[in-house]
């Protein structure tokens, strides 16, 4: 079974919990998309373990990890997180990761870039991680970016980061960021270089060989739907494709390798960054963060919270063709007594079931809600759906509904042993 695991919201679903659960059965696990942007938090037997670019398969002995084409990686960042995953007691070998020579590279005055751009656009800005992903990717669409395989040819290589550091300087300068000097950058991006070399390889090669040999693929989404550059929240996206056809092109696996996709959705929904949330609630917002919950794996940004929003849902689970619903954080609602779902919006008093692809709609979209009685009792030690109570069984049966995807998982607690299998 080959399966891709995509989020639904604007990403923070919890999808490495599931990653992590669903590679039990799997024999390799695939990063397509993304960079260091991401941020998946797995805790295994209460230890835990915050992952950026490093799938989630890594934490297992017997796993083939692959980053592969399509994500733009930091070499330099993706040492530190293996030096980090090391110290707390992990093994990281070529045996258990590859990393694509097709990949491109985030180098260091990209992420200076991403707070430039951010500072042109005052007011408007994006809320990006300022990881240096969108420059990157701008670099790799306008074909002068650098791909790991570059890298082998050290005099090609540090010319053109050279050429690119002059052109990034004239940029910096002008919002008094950063000025980079070319040869420490080469030094710094090939002293990071030579600790990957030996897990560079085609993965594309490795991984049709895995398919072809009956192997079971699992493809590890970052971010989430709503930060798709084509379907999400535009232009308060990030700068790759995160739906399921993402992890195709981001792998070189054609559609035809994939038997199921399973969306990660919370049993609420969540935002960090700018831009259109029209189920944000305070009062919920500030109960999680009285928990300690909903703080960003990668930045610790506060994520705005608000009631769950199947206007959204309804069309993740279209783009991606979701075969299965993973809700997470069901827990987190445990104490309401009433809880709100959001049906449609009313925009200028026309009823919309699916998201406005105009920017200005946002701004006038008034939820439509549907509220249900909430279970007030404790899930996190249900140790099977069938243990839920009957009402949070209810609010996850109108959930597929309105989204027209069975519910697959269920997740009451961040553990991988808090996972609930639907029968």
């Amino acid at each position: 079974m080959n399966t891709i695991i995509v989020g639904l919201q604007w990403g923070d679903e919890g999808k490495g919990k599931i990653v992590d659960y669903l590679t039990a059965s799997a024999d390799v696990v695939i990063r397509g998309q993304g960079g260091n942007n991401a941020g998946h938090t797995v805790i295994t037997d209460g230890t835990k373990f915050v992952l950026h670019l490093l799938p989630s398969g890594i934490l297992w002995n017997s796993k083939l990890n692959v980053i592969s084409n399509g994500v733009v990686l930091d070499p330099i960042g993706l040492v530190l997180e293996i030096e980090r995953i090391e110290g707390q007691g992990i093994a990281i070998t070529p045996d258990q990761l590859l990393i694509s020579d097709r990949a491109h590279v985030v180098l260091p005055f990209h992420k200076e870039l991403d707070a430039a751009r951010e500072a042109a656009l005052g007011d408007q800005k994006i809320g990006t991680t300022k990881r240096g992903i969108g420059p990157a990717y701008a670099d790799k669409i306008n074909r002068c970016g650098l791909r790991m395989v570059d890298l082998l040819d050290r005099p090609f290589a540090a010319a053109q980061i050279t050429r690119r550091v002059a052109e990034a300087n004239e940029v910096l300068a002008r919002y008094d960021l950063r000025i980079f000097d070319a040869e420490q950058v080469i030094e710094e991006v090939y002293t990071a270089f030579e600790r990957l070399r030996p897990h560079l390889t085609n993965t594309i090669a490795v991984l049709h060989a895995a398919w072809k040999s009956g192997k079971s693929l699992l493809f590890e989404g970052a971010q989430g739907t709503l930060l798709d550059i084509d379907f999400g929240t535009y232009p308060f996206v990030t700068s790759s494709n995160t739906t399921s056809g993402g992890s195709c092109t981001g792998s070189g696996l054609p559609p035809t390798a994939i038997d199921a996709v399973v969306g990660v959705c919370k049993a609420y929904t969540t935002r960090v960054g700018s831009g259109p949330f029209p189920t944000c609630d305070e009062g919920l917002s500030d109960y999680l963060h009285g928990l300690g919950r909903e703080f960003g794996a990668t930045t610790g940004r506060p994520r705005g919270c608000g009631w769950l929003d199947t206007v959204l849902l309804r069309f993740a689970c279209m783009v991606n063709g979701v075969t299965g619903l993973a809700v997470t954080n069901v827990d987190g609602l445990d104490a309401y007594a009433t809880l709100q779902i959001c049906t449609g919006y009313d925009i200028d008093g026309e009823l919309h079931t699916l998201p406005p692809a105009d920017r200005s709609a946002w701004e006038r979209a008034v939820p439509v809600y549907e509220a249900m009685p909430g279970w007030q009792s404790d899930t996190t030690g249900c140790a099977s759906y069938a243990q839920l109570p009957e009402r949070a069984q209810r609010y996850l049966a109108r959930l597929g509904e309105l989204c027209d995807a069975p519910i697959a998982f269920v997740g009451v607690g961040p553990d991988r042993k808090q996972t609930l299998v639907v029968e």
